[in-house]
């Protein structure tokens, strides 16, 4: 899918995001079924994985400006990962979170801090005052990016995931003013 500005949610200096749609499949099997981008999740996914993955942001968005959206270049039109909100627990409570994941061909080119700082603008537009990062205890590079977006640690959880304890950090940034 090429870039429509009807189709934008919001976009930054090298991104922009639109929603996920059927034939970003092969676009998302390239991380999802990545061992190495798929390591906070413990396993890379099945073809029956990504459908359904697709298939939840897609339900995602019924609440508008929701879901983890494609994240493309602007130079090329190249989904190269997903960024958004989406509402999540953390111990009991219900959370805002910038989310993303991106695969390797995309790593340490800034593009993961772009794109979480833009889904904060985005958040604050939409008037939301806090925003969220949940992160696998060992994801050393997602921890570096909500730090990166101005996160501060503010708990600590188990999530059970796949049969195993994976302990997470939450980071949040609360908009000033």
């Amino acid at each position: 899918m090429t870039k429509d500005a009807q189709n934008i949610i919001y976009q930054t200096p090298r991104l922009y995001t639109r929603r996920l749609v059927g034939t970003d499949l092969t676009a998302l099997a390239r991380t999802l079924q990545d061992p190495l981008a798929m390591t906070a999740y413990a396993h890379a996914f099945s073809d029956a994985e990504v459908a359904a993955w697709l298939a939840n942001q897609q339900a995602r968005y019924r609440e508008p400006g929701l879901g983890l959206l494609a994240v493309c270049r602007q130079s090329d039109d190249r989904l190269i990962g997903q960024c958004g909100l989406t509402h999540q627990d953390f111990g009991g409570q219900q959370v805002l979170e910038i989310g993303y994941l991106f695969e390797r061909d995309a790593w340490h080119q800034g593009y993961a801090i772009e794109a979480a700082r833009g889904a904060k603008a985005y958040a604050w537009g939409l008037g939301v005052t806090e925003c969220w990062s949940i992160i696998r205890d060992t994801n050393f590079a997602s921890m570096n990016v909500a730090i990166r977006n101005g996160m501060l640690v503010r708990g600590r959880i188990v999530k059970h995931y796949y049969g195993l304890d994976m302990p997470h950090l939450g980071f949040s940034v609360r908009r000033r003013g």
